[in-house]
C-alpha cells in the first residue's frame, strides 16, 4: 500500500485480499504456480498433477512420503497374484506327462521377480528401489473419478487424479512387465523342455496367462480400493479353502500320507506361508509381543483337517448310516 492508500488520519487501510472462488469437490485443488519468498501463487481450481494430491486447504501438494508396512503388504499381494496363477496353470496343464513343471515354476518366479524390481526402478525416484507415495486416508481416495463436482449441475469439473499415488498405477506397470517378460522367455523354454506334452498342450499355461492378465487388470481398475482393505481376509479364506480342497482331492488323511510325496509337503508349506502373510497383514505387526504369537496359529487348519479327516470319510459315513438301518 503506497502513500495514497493512507487516510488523512494517517491510519493504513486494510491490505487488499485476492479472494478466489471456493474450490469445490472432494479432490479438486489449486496447483502452486510459483513461490515468491514465503508467498505462493496458485492456479485455478482443477485436477492435481500426477504425483500430487490435495491437502486440507485444497492445495495440490507433492507426495513425499513412503509406503507404510501395510502398503507394501498390499503391493506384495498384488505381485503374488500372477505368480500363483502361473504356478496353478503350469501344474494344471503339465500333469504327470512332463517333468518340466519345476523349470517352468522357477521361470515364472524369475519373471515376476524381475518385473517387480524393474517396476520399482522405473518408479519415482527413478533408479531406486524406494518409491514416494501419498498416504491412503479412506476408500474414496481410490475412486476420485466418482467425486467430480458439478457446480451448476451442467458443467462437470474433472478432478480425477491418483490420490493414492502410486499404489493404483504401479500395479498396472508391474503386470505389463510380467506379460512382456513371459512372452520373451516362456515360449522358448517350453518349446525346448516340454517334450512330454503334445504341441497343443505345451503352450496352454501361456495361453491361460493371456486370459488372466486382462482379468487381473480389470480387477485392479475396478476393485483396487476394495482389495486394499480386504486382501488380508481374502488371503486367509482362499488359502483355507484351497488347502482343504487339495488335501481332499489328494486323499490326504494322515501325516503319513503327507510324507509319501514331497510335492504335498511343498503345497502344505506354501499354504502355511500364505496363512502367515494374511495374519501379518491383518495385525500389521504393530505390537510384536501381541502379534507374533498369532503366527503359531498357522499350522492349525492343516492339523485340524488331519485329525478330523478320518471321521468325515464319505465311505465310512455311508457304511455307518447303512448299519444304522
Amino acid at each position: 500500500i503506497g502513500s495514497e492508500g493512507r487516510g488523512n488520519a494517517g491510519c493504513a487501510l486494510p491490505a487488499a485480499v485476492d479472494i478466489q472462488p471456493a474450490c469445490l469437490g472432494l479432490y479438486c485443488g489449486r496447483t502452486v504456480l510459483s513461490v515468491n519468498g514465503s508467498v505462493e501463487i496458485y492456479g485455478d481450481c482443477g485436477v492435481c498433477p500426477r504425483g500430487q494430491r490435495t491437502d486440507d486447504n485444497k492445495i495440490c501438494r507433492e507426495c513425499v512420503g513412503s509406503p507404510d508396512r501395510y502398503d507394501w503388504l498390499y503391493l506384495g499381494f498384488m505381485a503374488m497374484l500372477p505368480l500363483v496363477l502361473h504356478w496353478f496353470f503350469i501344474e494344471w496343464y503339465s500333469g504327470k506327462k512332463s517333468s518340466s513343471a519345476l523349470l517352468q515354476h522357477v521361470t515364472a518366479l524369475f519373471e515376476c521377480s524381475i518385473a517387480a524390481i524393474v517396476t520399482l526402478l522405473v518408479s519415482d525416484p527413478v533408479g531406486s528401489l524406494h518409491i514416494r507415495s501419498c498416504k491412503v486416508k479412506k476408500l474414496s481416495d481410490w475412486y476420485t473419478m466418482l467425486y467430480n463436482p458439478s457446480p451448476d449441475y451442467i458443467t462437470t469439473v474433472h478432478c480425477t487424479h491418483e490420490a493414492v499415488y502410486p499404489l493404483y498405477t504401479i500395479v498396472f506397470i508391474y503386470y505389463a512387465f510380467c506379460l512382456v517378460l513371459m512372452m520373451l522367455l516362456r515360449p522358448l523354454l517350453v518349446k525346448k523342455i516340454a517334450c512330454g506334452l503334445g504341441k497343443s498342450d505345451r503352450f496352454k499355461s501361456i495361453y491361460a496367462a493371456l486370459y488372466f492378465f486382462p482379468i487381473l487388470t480389470v480387477l485392479q481398475a475396478v476393485g483396487g480400493g476394495l482389495l486394499y482393505y480386504a486382501f488380508p481376509y481374502i488371503i486367509l479364506v482362499l488359502s483355507l479353502v484351497t488347502l482343504a480342497v487339495y488335501m481332499s482331492a489328494s486323499e490326504v488323511e494322515s501325516f503319513k500320507d503327507l510324507l509319501v510325496r514331497k510335492k504335498r509337503l511343498v503345497v502344505l508349506f506354501s499354504h502355511w506361508l500364505l496363512h502367515a502373510y494374511g495374519i501379518i497383514s491383518i495385525s500389521k505387526l504393530d505390537k510384536l509381543e501381541q502379534d507374533l504369537p498369532l503366527l503359531a496359529l498357522v499350522p492349525a487348519p492343516a492339523l485340524f483337517y488331519l485329525v478330523t479327516a478320518k471321521y468325515t470319510e464319505p465311505s465310512r459315513i455311508l457304511s455307518e448310516g447303512g448299519n444304522g438301518h
